[in-house]
């Protein structure tokens, strides 16, 4: 079959790959000049399989109002007269109680050791080179009950066949010497050795090299204007090229709408109401003056809320949330707060480290579900199919989410226990040792 995907950042560049080796004709359409040129583009660098609880939780409302008036908080709502945001808002208070959050976990674990498989599997076929380290990622805490907290998190998700290790303060610095200076400040940590880190961007413009060189056609600097509909299903794509203003209409038997943020209302033109909305995040990143006192192990920071990780001779400093529409300029007083935020607290971890003095900033728009659980599979329209929502979690379940997308498309159900659009949840068994999130029975 012909399939077009729109969009050409880590979920459509790995839904165009696997849609390659099902056999397909493959046309990936984007409106940057390359792949991976937006949210994909300078991310906080962690596959965090075991790092992917929900943002909604049982004490979610609180810790959210105590920050609505700091700037430099984890996550800053900024309430807008925008229905679609107060929608999102009112979905995620649903989700703040622990029978949701357990049953949100077990579909994000499923995917997230389904897709860290996949990505395996790709890096292996293909050879692709990243910045990839595979050292785990360390969670450390700088209070007493904070490290209670994250321990209790530690055995709920060990529940979930996840390794993620509760360690003191000496075992944190054992892991991690980098953090030696600011160790009597650290109450203990968690550490899951399985998870890893890389840079996206770079992973996903090889990538879209290769699909180009098995035939695949990209069209870039090519905006979807919009997707018209015909007797209940899709007839085309109507995209205009940028630079000369040439408008035409794309032709496909299959659709793919993984355009992260902008998924959405692009779709609600055609009456599909996809709960997303877009986390504004934001990174630093900088380089290292003094390579070998910097950390090796990614990091996250549990009192900031940050991801620290290191990309050769640099390191990336990502994190915060703001609910506040679909702005993703850096000019604001909040932005330039935020991202002073990010270096500030990385001097104070590191302090002389790295070259604060010409941070490279960037914010991208976080395609967020209330549950951060994606919409993966067919829509009601039979021919266009959903690969977006992934929120903070693009980059860890990027391959995963394309290669179970391609399946579908093929008539092949992925063998993973998640709710596909359309589909009920499948019967939640245990993991079977040496085959995690594959489904039983």
């Amino acid at each position: 079959m012909k399939v077009i995907v729109l969009g050409a950042g880590i979920i459509g560049v790995s839904t165009a790959w696997h849609l390659l080796n099902e056999g397909h004709e493959v046309t990936v359409v984007d409106r940057q000049p390359d792949a991976a040129l937006e949210t994909s583009f300078a991310n906080g660098a962690q596959i965090s399989v075991s790092f992917c609880e929900p943002w909604a939780n049982a004490g979610a409302p609180l810790k959210v109002a105590k920050w609505l008036l700091r700037d430099d908080s984890p996550l800053l709502f900024r309430p807008r007269l925008d229905p679609h945001q107060w929608r999102w808002g009112l979905s995620f208070l649903t989700q703040c109680n622990d029978a949701a959050f357990e049953r949100n976990v077990r579909q994000l674990v499923a995917l997230g050791r389904y897709s860290h498989e996949s990505l395996k599997q790709l890096v292996a076929a293909t050879g692709i080179e990243y910045q990839r380290l595979e050292r785990g990622i360390l969670h450390f805490f700088s209070s007493k009950a904070d490290f209670e907290a994250g321990a209790a998190g530690a055995e709920l998700m060990r529940r979930y066949g996840v390794d993620r290790r509760v360690l003191g303060r000496d075992e944190v610095l054992k892991i991690e010497p980098a953090l030696a200076a600011f160790g009597p400040n650290i109450h203990g940590g968690t550490f899951t050795p399985s998870d890893e880190s890389g840079d996206a961007q770079v992973f996903t413009q090889q990538l879209a090299a290769r699909c180009r060189a098995r035939g695949a056609t990209f069209l870039h600097d090519t905006a979807v204007e919009r997707i018209d509909a015909l007797g209940g299903q899709i007839s085309g794509v109507r995209v205009r090229h940028l630079p000369d203003g040439t408008a035409r209409t794309l032709v496909a038997d299959q659709y793919v709408a993984a355009m992260g943020s902008h998924t959405a209302p692009l779709l609600r033109r055609l009456g599909l109401w996809l709960n997303i909305y877009p986390a504004k995040g934001y990174s630093a990143t900088l380089r290292l003056k003094r390579p070998d006192d910097a950390s090796v192990v990614s990091l996250l920071d549990d009192t900031r809320k940050i991801a620290i990780s290191r990309l050769g001779d640099h390191i990336r400093i990502a994190g915060t949330a703001e609910l506040a529409g679909y702005d993703s300029s850096l000019d604001s007083a909040t932005a330039r707060k935020r991202c002073a935020a990010l270096v500030r607290r990385y001097e104070e971890l590191f302090p002389g480290v790295a070259d604060t003095s010409e941070p490279n900033y960037w914010t991208g728009l976080r395609p967020s579900t209330p549950t951060n659980i994606p919409y993966i599979g067919r829509s009601r329209l039979p021919n266009l199919w959903l690969n977006a929502g992934h929120g903070t979690l693009g980059w860890t379940h990027g391959a995963g989410s394309g290669q179970a997308l391609a399946e579908l498309i093929s008539g092949k159900r992925p063998a993973l226990s998640f709710g596909f659009c359309g589909e009920a949840l499948p019967a939640v068994r245990p993991f079977v040792a040496g085959k995690p999130g594959l489904r039983q029975g």
